[in-house]
């Protein structure tokens, strides 16, 4: 069997996108993106019939947005990028403790270091 769900529209073999949901007791059909596993009283039908879905005379279709597409980078992780490229093109200066044992950032946050990652002080403290 292929591990791709299909369509459960008769005669359709296109893989499936979304899933149909009635729930009766609301006279509603709720069309959302493709449940993580197959159930048995919900229907998996493909693009094409996803968007021509229609509903029975009195009853609303309720269409969730479907979150799987490419998410857009939000102000925040652009900023984020652009802050750890400039930090790993800075050069590293480095000084020389008094007891000898070994280089150290000149950072005065920096509380301790394992690897390539740092720890540092609170901006309150």
């Amino acid at each position: 069997m292929s591990p791709v769900r299909r369509c459960s529209r008769t005669a359709c073999g296109r893989p499936a996108v979304a899933t149909l949901t009635y729930v009766y007791a609301d006279s509603t059909a709720v069309l959302g993106p493709l449940a993580t596993y197959a159930e048995p009283h919900c229907y998996d039908l493909c693009a094409e019939h996803s968007e021509r879905l229609t509903a029975p005379r009195g009853w609303e279709v309720v269409r969730l947005a479907d979150a799987s597409g490419p998410a857009r980078p939000s102000g925040d992780d652009l900023e984020a990028l652009a802050n750890a490229v400039r930090e790993a093109a800075r050069p590293q200066e480095r000084v020389a403790e008094a007891g000898g044992s070994g280089p150290r950032t000149a950072d005065p946050r920096e509380v301790a270091r394992r690897g390539h990652l740092r720890v540092l002080r609170s901006p309150d403290s």
